[in-house]
């Protein structure tokens, strides 16, 4: 859950004028980790077979949400 809070704090501080809310659901599976926007699903833990770093979760949010915004040094490969 700690990781979970952390990157939420992150999508709410980059995303400041496109999100609304962040809502962490603690699943009934252990090690669940999924992100959705408007009941797409983004992002799983599971099917990618492990996490990616936060500035790749940024680019994949920014993509569903704004694409033509600058994600400053999250945009540097």
């Amino acid at each position: 859950m700690l990781r979970a809070a952390y990157m939420a704090q992150e999508f709410l501080t980059t995303f400041t004028d496109h999100i609304e809310a962040v809502i962490l659901k603690p699943g009934t599976i252990s090690g669940v980790f999924a992100i959705s926007v408007d009941d797409q699903l983004v992002f799983d833990r599971k099917a990618n077979g492990g996490f990616i770093e936060i500035k790749e979760l940024k680019q994949l949010l920014r993509d569903k949400i704004n694409p033509g915004m600058s994600l400053g040094h999250s945009d540097k490969k």
